[in-house]
């Protein structure tokens, strides 16, 4: 059983994302192995294409949030803070890059800690977002959000409500929610998704931006307007991306294809999206449902513990699951 607000409680609102990562890093390259030559030739390439996109933003006066992995931010502070001077909004994407499946929850705590310090280092402000490289909050590490709860996260942006070889919680809202943990709660801003003739499609950008026509994207942000509750959709892209001229990745067969395709319509179609809509920072979003927490949707991620562990949560919209009313406890974790 999942609660739902009967009314809108904001207006209509569409977050724009940004993951920064250097182009070896992604999912598709994993078990694949870089020299240090190689390494540096694509953090070389994080630079151009982000001014690239923070250019793009300001010509249409746009704000974004950008989700960074801090080793990358610590090497490359200028571009940091040359992101944070535009008025976008600095966010946690880990300290270099691995999916939650890697991690005990000890050694998440650990790398949360280290890579949300050092981008606050950086910026001189709280960084109170989170996304986990890949998605990879599923059932399996639904446990993660107990541990951003317990470090002050306001917000995660992990869980995508879509069925995928490598991620998601197909059962999830679709909209902002409140994510159970094993004992805490934290607001949930998933990407968007397209629902169409039955079908749960992924529709909030990445490769899926590439592949599909604009329309397709375009009408999930038109159906999230008229039917979320809370109306917010979530978009996402990565500086990789918008950098066609870069050196490509030794990918065979679909890894390449999910890589790759698109490539070179990226940029006059990013273009066209900035025109055509308008778009805020998850913070922003965050500020405006913060109010209202206590109407959101509220499900349950984490599958049941095994051991106790975790008790006190700091983050702003974080509620332990244990003191939550009969009509809000969220269902099984199935």
């Amino acid at each position: 059983m999942i609660t739902t607000a009967s009314t809108p409680l904001v207006p209509p609102q569409a977050v724009l994302s940004f993951d920064v990562e250097e182009h070896w890093r992604i999912e598709a390259a994993s078990g694949l192995s870089f020299d240090e030559a190689s390494k540096t030739y694509y953090a070389g390439r994080v630079a151009p294409a982000t001014h690239w996109l923070l250019d793009e933003l300001e010509r249409h006066g746009q704000r974004a949030t950008f989700f960074l992995v801090a080793q990358l931010a610590r090497q490359q502070p200028d571009l940091v803070r040359a992101i944070h001077r535009g008025g976008h909004e600095i966010a946690n994407h880990g300290w270099d890059h691995q999916r939650v499946h890697n991690f005990t929850p000890a050694q998440f705590r650990d790398d949360l800690r280290k890579s949300k310090d050092a981008l606050e280092q950086i910026t001189g402000e709280p960084v109170v977002g989170y996304r986990a490289p890949t998605f990879s909050i599923v059932r399996k590490t639904g446990w993660a959000l107990d541990v951003l709860a317990e470090n002050g996260v306001h917000y995660d942006s992990s869980i995508y409500p879509v069925r995928h070889d490598r991620y998601g919680v197909p059962d999830a809202p679709r909209g902002p929610f409140l994510a159970s943990g094993r004992r805490h709660q934290v607001l949930e801003l998933p990407p968007a998704r397209l629902d169409l003739f039955g079908l749960k499609l992924p529709a909030g950008g990445g490769g899926y931006f590439r592949l599909f026509p604009l329309f397709l994207l375009e009408q999930a942000l038109e159906q999230v307007r008229r039917e979320g509750q809370p109306p917010v959709a979530m978009l996402y892209f990565h500086p990789w991306e918008f950098d066609p001229g870069q050196a490509r990745l030794p990918l065979a067969g679909l890894r390449r294809f999910r890589t790759y395709v698109g490539m070179a319509r990226s940029r006059p179609r990013f273009s066209a999206l900035l025109q055509r809509h308008r778009f805020v920072r998850a913070a922003d979003v965050v500020d405006l449902l913060e109010p209202h927490a206590n109407r959101l949707p509220c499900f349950t991620v984490a599958e049941p513990e095994p051991a106790s562990w975790g008790r006190f949560a700091t983050g702003r919209l974080s509620r332990q699951v244990a003191n939550l009313p009969h009509e809000e406890a969220v269902a099984s974790a199935g």
